[in-house]
């Protein structure tokens, strides 16, 4: 969970000097495909976790 957080605030972080220095839009981009990577994996554990589960 923390590492999910970390990689949460640094795409946000990239995102922003990104849209707020001119010239640094790749910022942006990077920060963006760090965020939709990071909802990819969350969504993986979350899904590994669940399935993991005996039937009752």
């Amino acid at each position: 969970m923390a590492l999910f957080l970390f990689i949460l605030v640094v795409a946000i972080a990239l995102g922003i000097i990104g849209v707020v220095i001119k010239g640094l839009f790749y910022l942006l981009v990077i920060g963006v495909v760090l965020f939709l990577a990071d909802l990819v994996l969350s969504g993986v554990r979350i899904g590994r976790r669940r399935g993991s589960r005996p039937a009752r």
